[in-house]
C-alpha cells in the first residue's frame, strides 16, 4: 500500500530541491515513488501544480506514433499523425494519475503566499536511511498531511525540523 506525504516550505525552491533529492534516493533504491508533485502558491494566491511527468506531452507523443501508424494504413501518415497527436494531448490533459489534483489544490490553499509544498506518494522505502538523508539536508519544512503511522510521522517531523537529534553520551562517572 502506498503512503502519502505532504510537506510545506516557506519558499518555492526548497520543494523542488527536495524532490530532486528524492529522485536521487530513488536511483539508489532507497525509496520507490509513484508520484512526486510540487505545489506552489504565488503572491496572487494562484495555486500551480508542477507534475514530475507532463501527461499532455506524453499523450501527444504516443498519439503521434499511433496516428502515424494508422495513417500509413490509409496512405496519409501526416493527417494520421496530426489527429493522433491532438487526441493524445487531449487524453493526456484529462488524465490524472497518482495524487488527486483537486486534493493538492485544496491543501495548497493553506500555503503562505510565495510558499510551496511537496506531495509524495511512496510505494516503498527504507525509512531509516531516507530519514537520515533528509535530516542531513537541513531542509526546514512542516508536515501538512500523511498517511503514515503516528510514530513514523513523528520521526519525519524530527528529520524536517533541522535539529540534530543525535543522542549525547552520558557524563562519565567520577
Amino acid at each position: 500500500m502506498s503512503e502519502l506525504i505532504a510537506i510545506a516550505f516557506d519558499d518555492e525552491a526548497t520543494a523542488f530541491e527536495l524532490r530532486a533529492e528524492l529522485v536521487k534516493l530513488q536511483k539508489e533504491y532507497l525509496i520507490e515513488m509513484e508520484d512526486a508533485v510540487v505545489v506552489t502558491r504565488d503572491s496572487q494566491d494562484d495555486i500551480k501544480l508542477h507534475q514530475a511527468v507532463n501527461l499532455t506531452a506524453a499523450g501527444a507523443l504516443g498519439g503521434t506514433f499511433w496516428g502515424t501508424l494508422v495513417g500509413l494504413l490509409f496512405l496519409n501518415p501526416l493527417i494520421g499523425a496530426a489527429v493522433g497527436a491532438a487526441s493524445g494531448a487531449i487524453a493526456g490533459r484529462f488524465t490524472d494519475i497518482g495524487i488527486n489534483d483537486d486534493f493538492m489544490r485544496e491543501v495548497g490553499q493553506s500555503l503562505k503566499p510565495g510558499g510551496s509544498a511537496l506531495f509524495v506518494l511512496v510505494r516503498k522505502m527504507t525509512a531509516d536511511k531516507v530519514l537520515e538523508k533528509l535530516q542531513g539536508l537541513h531542509k526546514h519544512g512542516r508536515v501538512l498531511r500523511t498517511s503514515l503511522s503516528n510514530e513514523a510521522e513523528e520521526k519525519l517531523r524530527e528529520a524536517l525540523s533541522g535539529d540534530d537529534h543525535t543522542p549525547t553520551p552520558p557524563p562519565a562517572a567520577a
